[in-house]
């Protein structure tokens, strides 16, 4: 019953077997692998988008650091929400890859909407030369609370970014359980909704450990060349990331692991609202939640091993609603959802 975060499950079997594979023999590296080859193509067909560029990373914060430095000047303002994944989980990452500044739009529910958007746009860039300047919009899908923006929402922030020649960037550490709670396409989530930028996650979600950051504009691919080589994460035995992402793209194993990860988090959130004891002060959408149950039944189902993250002290009034964080992952299944009900119960 670990339900602490989708980083924490194991990789896919498949995964570990290209690995193995790609181990045999010799490869070019930093890139230059064939298996590279694959992914690239595999990547510009799954987006529908024949001319990006396509690079892979190790970590989620590389993949959006450096792909907010590559969009962003050292005197820009990064837009994103106070929740951002950017701010609340990437230790000034960001600010130190690009030099730029955070700056927080007001958000709804952990999502930014138009209005204050603009707001907050039209609020830089008004000093000169003594002011940040405007720079790129970061919006992270699935939200740090586990909701989703819809296809409408990214297109009306894009819509708004546009308007000021601004780039979007789209935060994708869980962007297939974002597609699947959607039903969408990834070019309709990214492109042809106003996306510049999307980093296709991978690590939450079976990987062992790879990002990819797609441009669907290649002008920038140079300049996250050099980018990613400066800050150290171009990998020498690169074929071990391409190995990983050639198996996440075969047969749709990417949706495959999201459509289960969603599938147990919709499981269990069903039966934690058939109980009158516990709340969600936002709605589950994908595999992510955050519940409020009283302090007593937290203790009952930990003591019975389920393993997850408090938000609020551990001791305390048993009757006090505690704030808690629940996060299924592929490998979670209907059972281990099954036996964390239970212990909630019994």
């Amino acid at each position: 019953m670990f339900f602490a975060s989708d980083n924490s499950g194991p990789a896919h079997p498949n995964v570990m077997e290209a690995m193995l594979r790609a181990n045999e023999g010799y490869r070019f590296g930093y890139g230059a692998d064939a298996e590279m080859d694959r992914v690239r193509q595999g990547i510009r067909d799954l987006f529908e988008a024949p001319e990006a560029a396509v690079y892979l990373v190790a970590t989620g914060t590389a993949a959006n650091s450096i792909a907010l430095g590559t969009l962003a000047n050292p005197w820009d303002a990064i837009f994103c929400t106070k929740m951002s994944h950017i701010n609340e989980d990437e230790c000034n990452a960001p600010e130190f890859y690009s030099g730029a500044k955070l700056t927080f739009v007001e958000d709804t529910n952990a999502k930014m909407t138009p209005d204050a958007l603009r707001t907050a746009i039209e609020a830089e860039q008004t000093r000169g030369v003594h002011g940040p300047q405007r720079g790129p919009v970061s919006i992270t899908q699935v939200t740090e609370k586990g909701t989703v923006y819809t296809l409408d929402e990214i297109s009306a922030l894009t819509a708004v970014a546009r308007e000021f020649g601004l780039a979007t960037h789209l935060d994708g550490a869980r962007f297939a359980n974002a597609i699947v709670t959607l039903g969408c396409t990834p070019a309709e989530m990214t492109w042809k909704a106003g996306i510049d930028c999307v980093c296709f996650g991978g690590t939450k979600n079976g990987l062992m450990g790879v990002e990819a950051v797609v441009f669907f504009d290649p002008k920038h691919a140079w300049e996250f060349e050099l980018r990613r080589k400066r800050g150290a994460h171009l990998f020498s035995k690169h074929r071990y990331l391409s190995a990983q992402m050639v198996a996440y793209l075969e047969d749709n194993l990417w949706h495959d692991l999201a459509t289960k990860a969603n599938a147990s988090g919709q499981r269990l959130a069903q039966g934690l609202q058939a109980t009158n004891a516990v709340t969600f002060p936002y709605q589950p959408e994908a595999n992510l939640m955050f519940f409020e149950m009283p302090r007593a039944l937290h203790h009952k189902v930990q003591a019975a091993g389920a393993q997850y993250y408090l938000m609020g002290d551990a001791d305390g009034d048993p009757d006090a609603p505690v704030l808690g964080r629940l996060v299924c992952d592929w490998s979670v299944g209907a059972e281990g959802v099954d036996a964390f009900l239970a212990a909630l119960k019994g």
